[in-house]
């Protein structure tokens, strides 16, 4: 207020200056002093007129300045935004997108009883029972170390929730596997190939049904009963273990699937080889009912196949059929300890059943298909001594019906394993783990051979 008085002082005393200075001049007309007076008054006149100027612009000035909406506050951090659009501006309108993954290094020290697993085989990079050498009595033992990373994996989703209720869900699932086939070689690069493990869509009613189209895990496997393992899988051998092309129906406790069909095939007399076949025509049909509560969880599956096999060269061209039964869960023994299990029995399971263990038929002399029977299953304890330390023990087991008069000797009659591991987790989401692993595969002809192999990893989930 007094900045406002004292800047009006000056204005007022010119205008009475200008008041007063016509009077004095009349007064004294015509001599030099009034011509000086006259000068004087000029001068004083311009000066005021400078002032009343000032002073108008500083009346605008203030009037704009209270009228102008106040501005914006800059962004506390004062930097600029990366992301001005969206990353998917083709999406559905609030669509989420999520991306996780973990990298996972292996180490481990194998030794065979009857000769080495081969280099490149998947047998090097975790425990595939098929792949344990079985040779005649007096084999030289085989020793390897390995150790790679190419078992990491990465994934991206987008899920969307429309207005009308629906839910859509996109998955997409890497690792670095390749098919365990070694792209590049250990001498520098130790370069491996990119590899599909998932990839599907999933509609989600507003009534609770889904419909899921693409290639995961297939239906008539359980991947919730798989014990807590260091190894990529763990019980291999007792382990329903596919992911492949599929339609499924979700309603509920109840779920039902349309897959991809394949046929793995013994020769007559085939001396331990293998033929897959690819002209089956039906789809592989399962089912699936799952009980959950406080106490764990129990689910039962059901398949029924088709077997299918052409060879214009041997005049060969049958088909047949084959189903199986599998019953898994975990059963809940207080806040530290659970058990899982999965039990399976069927015929023509093979494919599915120990990663593809044994084959799903045979051909008879008449070129005629015969499904195999089989079973397996698996018992795991979880027990955790303290929110960082945890240790699981389990055992696998497989077991074939072979017909020695068509398959030969050399088949596979069966398998089985224990392990024992211990992981420690010093930190969120950062696992140091070892498991020791003793495994034996059995011919039909009897002749077996052994497995025994210390495998760790590090592994840190994101």
């Amino acid at each position: 207020m007094n900045h406002r008085l004292q800047s009006r002082k000056p204005l007022a005393l010119s205008l009475m200056v200008c008041l007063l200075a016509p009077g004095l001049a009349l007064a004294q007309a015509g001599t030099p002093r009034e011509q000086a007076l006259e000068a004087r008054v000029a001068e004083l006149e311009k000066i005021v007129q400078q002032l009343v100027a000032q002073q108008q612009g500083a009346q605008q000035a203030q009037a704009a300045q209270t009228a102008a909406p106040a501005a914006a506050p800059a962004a506390a951090d004062n930097k600029p935004k990366i992301q001005t659009a969206p990353i998917m501006p083709s999406a559905n309108a609030g669509t989420r997108f999520s991306y996780g993954g973990f990298i996972k290094f292996d180490a481990m020290v194998t030794n065979t009883s009857d000769g080495e697993i081969p280099d490149g085989s998947v047998g090097r990079l975790f425990y595939v029972p098929s792949t344990i050498p079985v040779g005649a009595p007096g084999a030289n033992e085989g020793s390897d170390t390995d150790m790679g990373a190419q078992l990491s994996r990465f994934w991206f989703a987008g899920d969307t929730d429309l207005e009308s209720g629906d839910k859509l869900k996109g998955y997409i699932e890497l690792d670095m596997f390749g098919g365990g086939n070694i792209t590049g070689n250990e001498v520098s690069t130790n370069t491996y190939g990119v590899s599909l493990r998932q990839a599907y869509v999933n509609w989600t009613r507003p009534n609770g049904s889904s419909v899921l189209a693409g290639q995961t895990w297939s239906n008539f496997q359980d991947v919730a009963a798989l014990p807590d393992a260091v190894d990529f899988v763990g019980p291999t051998e007792g382990t329903i273990f596919v992911r492949q092309a599929q339609v499924r129906y979700t309603k509920g406790a109840w779920s039902f699937s349309l897959e991809n069909p394949e046929t793995t095939i013994t020769p007559y007399h085939g001396v331990g080889a293998r033929i897959s076949s690819d002209d089956n025509n039906i789809p592989d049909l399962t089912a699936r009912w799952q009980k959950k509560g406080d106490w764990g969880y129990v689910s039962v599956a059901g398949m029924v196949r088709q077997f299918a096999y052409q060879n214009p060269a041997t005049h060969i061209d049958d088909t047949s059929t084959g189903g199986a039964l599998s019953v898994s869960g975990r059963f809940n023994l207080g806040k530290n300890d659970d058990l899982r299990y999965m039990a399976t029995y069927g015929k023509g399971i093979g494919r599915y059943l120990g990663l593809g263990l044994a084959s799903d038929t045979v051909l008879d002399a008449g070129g005629n298909l015969e499904a195999i029977g089989g079973y397996g299953g698996f018992a795991a304890w979880r027990h955790a001594f303290s929110p960082k330390l945890r240790s699981n023990l389990f055992y696998s087991m497989a077991a074939f019906d072979n017909d020695a008069a068509l398959t030969g000797g050399a088949v596979t009659k069966g398998a089985e394993s224990f392990h024992a591991n211990l992981i420690y987790s010093p930190v969120p989401k950062l696992d140091i783990g070892a498991e020791l692993i003793w495994g034996r595969r059995t011919l039909e002809n009897d002749l077996d051979g052994d497995l025994q192999r210390l495998h760790t990893h590090v592994k840190y989930s994101f």
